[in-house]
């Protein structure tokens, strides 16, 4: 059986300037790159610590190697305890930012890459 989600796969135009906007803006950290031939992939996560980490694959390369893969960007919600620290971050570097939603489970903002891939933060 399952026990936890290991890695998820982000498909990205540009992975440099991915990496860019997620460890300079962000504050992810890269935790490993690989190249195989022509692949290339690049993990990130907040820490080395966490369970689950991001893995940005070039889109249109796994588009030509695996054709009728689906590579959306996956609706992720991040967690944050510096709520208003992050979204005040974000905006001063001129990410998009969308207004503060209140839900009954906490507070909630989503955000843009450099790609407009949006994904959602929620207040913990």
């Amino acid at each position: 059986m399952i026990s936890k989600i290991g890695q998820i796969m982000v498909y990205v135009k540009n992975q440099d300037q991915a990496v860019k906007f997620w460890t300079e803006v962000v504050g992810f950290q890269v935790i490993a790159e690989e190249n195989n031939g022509e692949m290339r992939w690049i993990e990130i996560a907040p820490s080395k610590e966490v369970e689950t980490s991001i893995i940005l694959h070039d889109k249109e390369l796994v588009a030509k190697m695996s054709p009728g893969l689906h590579l959306g960007t996956p609706s992720l919600m991040f967690i944050t305890e510096n709520f208003d620290a992050l979204h005040s971050h974000l905006t001063s570097h001129n990410i998009t930012v969308g207004e503060v939603v209140n839900l009954p489970s906490g507070r909630v903002f989503n955000f843009a890459d450099y790609e407009e891939n949006y994904f959602a933060v929620m207040e913990k």
